[in-house]
This record gives structure tokens, C-alpha cells and sequence, in this order.
């Protein structure tokens, strides 16, 4: 497995080691030990797995008092999946990372806790999995408004289709001055 390492403190890009040949392909999604000693070391309590369409965003979310460490993958599809540095005291605070993430490139990307995370379906469709190190708790969910301009993620979608909450959702600036009361 090779691990590449962004400028984002702790995110990861994964490309997992995939043995193929004329029946198909294997690899290993997630093996403990390998990914401890790349410094995936928390516990993974839950896994959640979703399906979009074409020109759907989803994000950017984050959970303020119990933040979430996802590992994230794609399985069917192409999407384009972003990280976003929202800790005030961190020196890439407001910078992100964007990774193409597919059904043919396998590769994952470790978001650690304390980031938001969001992304946009290329494909017709794409189905969607996460490791999370906790719990998903609504009432403690957070986001970042997807196309805050300060932020300045270049998203590969025009016009994308948003829930009405991530529509609404914060800029990075109004985030941090909320969370510092």
C-alpha cells in the first residue's frame, strides 16, 4: 500500500495494493496493523455506505464536541472528495485537499477528526463508503458552506444538487467566530 501524505496535517491519500487478473480484482479495504503503522491508529465504530447521483454535493460536515475520523472510498463511480482544515489554532486552518476518489483508482483518504468533509458525484452514480472513530450524532453536526470563497475548493460540478441545510450552511469566517464564543 503506498501512503501519500498532503499539506494538511494528518490527511492521507491511500492507494491500497489491488491484485487483479482476467476474473477481476481483490484488496484489502482496511487491514488494522497496516493502517496503524501509517498512523491510522483510532478505533472504527461505525461504517456507513451511500449512494448519489450525478451532480450531487454532499458537505461540507463535521461534528463539533465528538469529531469523526473517517476513511473514505468509493465503490462504484467517481467522486471528488475534499478535506477542509476548520481549527483556528492550526496553520492550514480554511485550506483544503481535493482527491479524485473511483471504482478504478481505489484510493481512500484518512479525513482525522477536527476536519469537514464533503464531496461531489462525477459519475451517474456512485456508491460511497466510511469508516468513522465515532458515533454520528446529529445534534452535534456541524458545516462549512461548501463554496465559501474564502475556502476556494475548484469544484469539477456546475449548479450542484445540495440538501437545504448545506445550502444554508456557514461561511469559514462566521464558523470560527460562532465556535469562539
Amino acid at each position: 500500500m503506498r501512503v501519500i501524505e498532503t499539506l494538511l496535517p494528518g490527511v492521507l491519500i491511500i492507494e491500497p495494493k489491488v491484485f487483479g487478473d482476467q476474473r477481476g480484482f481483490f484488496q484489502e479495504t482496511f487491514q488494522l496493523e497496516r493502517y496503524r503503522q501509517c498512523g491510522i491508529d483510532l478505533p472504527f465504530v461505525q461504517d456507513n455506505h451511500s449512494r448519489s447521483g450525478r451532480g450531487v454535493l454532499r458537505g461540507l460536515h463535521f461534528q463539533r464536541a465528538r469529531p469523526q475520523g473517517k476513511l473514505v472510498s468509493v465503490s462504484r463511480g467517481v467522486v471528488y472528495d475534499v478535506a477542509v482544515d476548520i481549527d483556528p489554532q492550526s496553520p492550514t486552518c480554511g485550506q483544503f485537499v481535493g482527491v479524485e476518489l473511483s471504482d478504478e483508482n481505489h484510493r481512500q483518504l484518512w479525513v482525522p477528526p477536527g476536519y469537514a468533509h464533503g464531496f461531489c458525484v462525477l459519475s451517474e452514480v456512485a456508491d460511497f463508503q466510511y469508516k468513522c472513530t465515532d458515533y454520528y450524532q446529529p445534534e452535534d453536526e456541524g458545516g462549512l458552506l461548501w463554496n465559501d470563497p474564502e475556502v476556494g475548493i475548484p469544484w469539477p460540478i456546475v449548479d450542484p444538487q445540495l440538501s437545504a441545510k448545506d445550502r444554508v450552511n456557514p461561511l469559514l469566517r462566521d464558523l470560527l467566530a460562532a465556535e469562539a464564543r
